[in-house]
C-alpha cells in the first residue's frame, strides 16, 4: 500500500471510554453523612453553614490541583546565600504558600483559642478535617502553631508577645526576623539520633544567661535528629538544664534581628508527606526561652503532644474519607463483565467496609473533639487522655491497609501518581510513626491507666450509655473488662488492649449516633466476628448499599 493511501482513520487506536471522570467541583461536607452526622451529635451544628461553605471551597479543582503541585515540587533547602551568608532557607512552591495561607485564614491553627465556644473544638476538627483532604503535608505547621498554645502559656511574658502573632489569622511566609512580622507559625524539635521517643535520653544543653530575669533566656547546644516545618518562626524543644530535661522557646531569629544559630544541617528524603519539609538540625548557642520550670519540660510539652496526637486522628481519619470518596467515585462510573464495578456485590462488600472503618474514626474523633470542648469536667479530662492515645494509635494504625484497599478499587490507576491515592497510600503511614509510635501509644494507655485509674473507669462510664442496646457489644465490653483486670503480661499484651478499649468505644458511639444501619454493620464485622477482620469480608444480611450511599460523594 502506498503511503497516500493511509488516512487518519486507519491511525486512530482508541477513544477514552470507561474511565471515571475526576472527582472535583463537588462539595466535601454536604457529601458526608458521617461528618454531619458527628458534627451534629457532639454540638457543632451551629457552624453547619461554615461548613457547608467551606466544603464547597474544598472541592473545587483549583484546590485540588495545589494539593498535587505542592507534592509534584518538593521543598528545596538552601544553606547560604549567593554572598556566602547563611540563611537556612527553605523554599516551597507557591501552592504550598497557597494551601497554608488558606488554613491560616481559616483559622485552623486558633479559632478554638480566640474564640472559645460550646461546640468551639468539633467546628474546627470538623473544617481541618476537609482541609486536610486537599493535601496532608502542610498540615504539620498547621497543627503545631494549634497545639503551641497552651504550652506557651506558661511563660507569660513570652506569650503575651507571641500569643496575638501565633494566633493571627493571617500568614506571612517571608524569611524574616518575628519582631518584623504581624502572623508567626510554631514548630517543635523534640527527638535526637540517640533517643528517638526516649527524650530523656536527650543530650542538647542548655546554660541559663545572665541579664534577663522576665523571658528567662538560654543558650542552647546540641541537636535535633527530626524537625519539620523548618521555616516555622520558632520551635518548642526539649534539652537538659541544670534542673533537668527542659522546655524552650527557640526563635529562628533573635530579637535584634540576627540570625539564631539554629541550623539546618539538611532536609530528610520521605516516602510520604514529602511537600513538608522534615529536616536536621544543630543548635550552635542559640537562644531559647524556658517554658514551664526547670526539669519539667515533659510536662511543658505534654499539652502541645496530646493536641498533635488529636490532629493525627483528624489527619488520618480525613485521609481514610478521601481514599472512600475516590473508590466509591471510581466504582460508579467504571464498567466490568457488563454492569458498573458498584453495583457488583463483592465490590460493595470491599466499598462498605472501607466507609465503616470511616464511620467509626470519625465517631471517636468528633468525641474526642468534643471532651476538648468541656475540659473544665473532670469526666471528659478523663476521656481525654486515654481518648488520644487510643484514638491515634488505632485510626493511624488501621490507615495505611486502608489506604491499599481503597486504592486496589481503582486497579492499575491507583498506583499512578497523578492519581490521589498513590499519594494518600504514601502518606498514611505518616501519623502512625510520627507523634508517639504504636508501641508508644499502647504504652502510654497502660501508663496513664496505671497513674490514673480513673481514666479506665471513665472510659466504662461512657460505654455504659449503650448497654443493653447490642447483645455482641454488650459481649464485647465485657470482654474488654475481663481482659483490662488479667494484669499478667500486661505490657506484652498492650496493643490488644487498645485494640478493644478503640472499637468498643466505636461500636459505642455509633450506636449512639442514631444510624442504626451503620451501628449494626459495625458491630457485626468488627466485634461479632471470628478470627481476623479483612476488608471486604462483611457478613450477609447488611445494608451495604446504604453504607455506601453515607460515603458517596455525590449523594447529600
Amino acid at each position: 500500500m502506498r503511503e497516500a493511501e493511509f488516512s487518519a482513520d486507519s491511525a486512530y487506536t482508541h477513544e477514552v471510554t470507561n474511565q471515571a471522570p475526576p472527582l472535583a467541583g463537588h462539595n466535601l461536607f454536604a457529601g458526608d453523612a458521617a461528618l454531619r452526622d458527628a458534627v451534629n451529635h457532639n454540638g457543632g451544628h451551629w457552624a453547619e453553614d461554615d461548613l457547608q461553605r467551606y466544603g464547597e471551597v474544598c472541592g473545587r479543582p483549583e484546590m485540588i490541583e495545589r494539593g498535587f503541585l505542592a507534592n509534584e515540587h518538593k521543598p528545596r533547602f538552601e544553606s547560604h546565600d549567593r554572598s556566602g551568608n547563611r540563611i537556612d532557607l527553605v523554599r516551597y512552591h507557591p501552592a504550598y504558600h497557597q494551601l497554608m495561607q488558606l488554613a491560616l485564614s481559616e483559622g485552623l491553627h486558633s479559632a478554638p483559642w480566640t474564640d472559645p465556644k460550646p461546640g468551639a473544638h468539633v467546628a474546627r476538627a470538623a473544617k481541618y478535617y476537609l482541609h486536610s483532604q486537599l493535601e496532608s503535608g502542610h498540615g504539620c505547621p498547621i497543627t503545631m502553631t494549634f497545639a503551641s498554645v497552651p504550652s506557651l502559656k506558661l511563660n507569660p511574658h513570652l506569650a503575651a508577645e507571641w500569643l496575638p502573632k501565633v494566633t493571627a489569622r493571617s500568614y506571612d511566609s517571608s524569611n524574616r526576623p518575628y519582631t518584623e512580622k504581624a502572623a508567626l507559625t510554631i514548630g517543635m524539635g523534640m527527638t535526637e539520633k540517640q533517643g528517638g521517643s526516649d527524650v530523656r535520653a536527650n543530650t542538647s544543653r542548655a546554660t541559663r544567661l545572665t541579664g534577663d530575669h522576665t523571658l528567662n533566656a538560654y543558650e542552647l547546644v546540641g541537636h535535633k535528629w527530626f524537625m519539620s516545618a523548618p521555616m516555622c518562626d520558632a520551635f518548642l524543644m526539649l534539652a537538659q538544664a541544670p534542673g533537668g530535661l527542659s522546655c524552650f522557646l527557640v526563635p529562628r531569629w533573635r530579637p535584634d534581628g540576627s540570625k539564631n544559630p539554629l541550623q539546618v544541617q539538611r532536609l530528610k528524603d520521605k516516602s510520604g508527606n514529602v511537600s513538608n519539609a522534615s529536616s536536621e538540625v544543630e543548635m550552635r548557642g542559640a537562644l531559647g526561652w524556658l517554658i514551664g520550670e526547670e526539669g519539667r519540660g515533659v510536662n511543658a510539652i505534654i499539652e502541645m503532644v496530646s493536641a498533635t496526637r488529636f490532629d493525627c486522628m483528624i489527619g488520618s481519619s480525613a485521609g481514610q474519607r478521601q481514599a472512600v470518596v475516590q473508590a466509591i467515585h471510581h466504582a460508579a462510573h467504571r464498567k466490568a463483565f457488563g454492569k458498573t464495578l458498584l453495583d457488583q456485590p463483592l465490590m460493595q462488600n470491599v466499598l462498605a467496609d472501607l466507609q465503616l472503618e470511616v464511620e467509626g474514626s470519625i465517631a471517636i474523633t468528633m468525641r474526642m473533639a468534643r471532651a476538648l470542648d468541656h475540659l473544665d469536667d473532670e469526666q471528659q479530662q478523663l476521656l481525654m487522655r486515654l481518648g488520644t492515645a487510643a484514638g491515634k494509635y488505632w485510626i493511624c494504625k488501621r490507615t495505611p491497609h486502608h489506604a491499599y484497599e481503597a486504592m486496589e478499587c481503582l486497579g492499575g490507576n491507583g498506583v499512578v501518581e497523578n492519581f490521589i491515592t498513590a499519594r494518600l497510600y504514601r502518606d498514611a503511614p505518616i501519623n502512625a510513626i510520627w507523634e508517639g509510635s504504636g508501641n508508644i501509644q499502647a504504652l502510654d494507655v497502660l501508663r496513664a491507666i496505671g497513674k490514673t485509674p480513673a481514666v479506665l473507669l471513665a472510659w466504662y462510664e461512657e460505654l455504659e450509655r449503650s448497654a443493653g442496646a447490642d447483645a455482641n457489644l454488650d459481649r464485647a465490653v465485657t470482654g474488654l473488662k475481663n481482659e483490662m483486670a488479667n494484669l499478667d503480661q500486661l505490657e506484652y499484651r498492650a496493643r490488644h488492649l487498645v485494640d478493644q478499649l478503640a472499637l468498643t468505644m466505636q461500636a459505642h458511639l455509633l450506636v449512639q449516633g442514631g444510624d442504626s444501619t451503620v451501628a449494626e454493620a459495625f458491630i457485626a464485622s468488627r466485634l461479632a466476628s471470628k478470627g481476623v477482620h479483612s476488608t471486604g469480608t462483611l457478613p450477609t444480611g447488611l445494608d451495604t448499599g446504604r453504607i455506601i450511599e453515607r460515603g458517596n460523594p455525590l449523594v447529600s
